[in-house]
C-alpha cells in the first residue's frame, strides 16, 4: 500500500480547525472516548508553537473531510519538559489502513531525534499494538473514576486558621498558579501552568468562579478545588449534567491536615446543590493517597488513560 500523503502545516486555518474538531468527534463515538483532550483542544485554537500533520488520504471513500490529524509539539521551549509532545487521531472509517502508523512514523521523523510523549486515551487496544509497532513503551497511567453524588457521607472539619471562600476572578490568580506550582511541583503538567493556560480556562463557556473553591490560611492561597460541570455525558457516564472534580490540590506546608478532604467534598456539596449527579475524576495511577481520599468519598475505577513514550534517537 502506498504511503498515505500527509500535509504540514504550523498554523491551521479556521476551516481546518473545524475539521479536527469533527474527526475528533467521529473517533469519540466510535471509541467512547474522544482521542484530544481538553489540553490538546486549547492548543488547536491557540496554534501556539505546534506542527500539524493532515491527511485528506480515502476521504472519497469514508465521507470524511479529514481522515486523520497529527500534532506535535517541540522537545523544549521554554515552558515544556525536555519531551516532544503529540497526539494522533485517524477517522474511524479510515483505521486498519496504516495511517495511523504513517502519522506516528511522520511525527517522529520531526521530533529531530528527541523522545516522544503520546497521550491514549481510553487505553484502546489498538492504540497499545500501533504504540508498540512503533517503539513506543507505556510509561504513565490516569486513572478515570467516578461517583453517582448525593451528601458526602462524611463529617468534615476545615482545619484550624484554614477559610474556604470562592475563587475571586482579576484578584485570586497569580496567588492560584503560585500555590499549583507548589501543589503539583513534581507533575509534568500541571505543575507547569502559566497565566495564559489559566486564562484559556477561565474563557471557556463552563467556567463558573462559583464552583472554584480556594483555601486561604494567613491571607495565603493554600489549597483549591476547582470543580467543572459538562453539558453532555463524559465517556458514557451521564445523563448530563456531569460533575468533574478538575483540579485539586494543596500546597506541601498544609499537607497532613484534612484540607484535601474538607476542600473536596466542599466542591462536591456544591456540584449536589447544583442538581449533578454523576461526576468524575482523573488522577494519576501513581498517587495512592489521592486515590484512597476519592475511594473513601465513594469513587471507583472506571477507565484508563495510557501515557506512551519513545526514547528518541539522541
Amino acid at each position: 500500500m502506498d504511503r498515505p500523503a500527509i500535509r504540514v502545516a504550523e498554523r491551521l486555518s479556521p476551516e481546518e480547525r473545524a475539521a479536527v474538531e469533527r474527526l475528533n468527534q467521529a473517533a469519540a463515538r466510535a471509541d467512547g472516548v474522544p482521542a484530544l483532550d481538553e489540553a490538546a483542544t486549547l492548543r488547536l485554537r491557540s496554534q501556539g508553537t505546534s506542527t500539524h500533520l493532515l491527511t485528506d488520504h480515502l476521504a472519497a471513500e469514508t465521507g470524511a473531510h479529514l481522515t486523520g490529524y497529527a500534532r506535535i509539539d517541540p522537545a523544549d521551549d521554554g515552558t515544556r519538559p525536555a519531551d516532544a509532545t503529540a497526539d494522533v487521531v485517524v477517522h474511524p472509517d479510515a483505521r486498519g489502513r496504516g495511517l495511523g502508523r504513517a502519522l506516528v512514523e511522520e511525527v517522529l521523523s520531526r521530533a529531530n531525534g528527541a523522545p516522544v510523549r503520546v497521550w491514549a486515551h481510553g487505553s484502546h487496544p489498538a492504540a497499545a499494538r500501533l504504540a508498540t509497532a512503533t517503539g513506543f513503551s507505556p510509561i504513565r497511567e490516569l486513572w478515570l473514576m467516578s461517583h453517582t453524588a448525593g451528601d458526602p457521607d462524611v463529617d468534615i472539619r476545615t482545619p484550624g486558621g484554614v477559610s474556604i471562600r470562592t475563587f475571586r476572578p482579576d484578584q485570586d490568580e497569580d496567588a492560584w498558579l503560585e500555590a499549583n506550582r507548589a501543589a503539583f511541583e513534581h507533575h509534568p503538567e500541571q505543575g507547569r501552568w502559566t497565566r495564559a493556560d489559566l486564562d484559556a480556562r477561565m474563557a471557556e463557556r463552563w467556567f463558573d468562579p462559583d464552583g472554584f473553591f480556594v483555601a486561604i490560611r494567613d491571607g495565603r492561597l493554600v489549597g483549591f478545588h476547582w470543580t467543572k460541570v459538562h453539558d453532555e455525558p463524559v465517556r458514557g457516564i451521564g445523563p448530563p449534567p456531569v460533575g468533574e472534580i478538575y483540579v485539586l490540590g494543596v500546597v506541601p506546608e498544609a499537607q497532613g491536615l484534612g484540607l484535601a478532604k474538607a476542600l473536596a467534598v466542599t466542591g462536591l456539596r456544591h456540584l449536589r446543590d447544583r442538581g449533578v449527579r454523576n461526576v468524575v475524576l482523573f488522577v494519576e495511577a501513581s498517587n495512592p493517597a489521592a486515590i484512597g481520599l476519592y475511594t473513601k468519598l465513594g469513587f471507583r475505577h472506571v477507565g484508563t488513560d495510557v501515557m506512551y513514550r519513545h526514547p528518541g534517537h539522541r
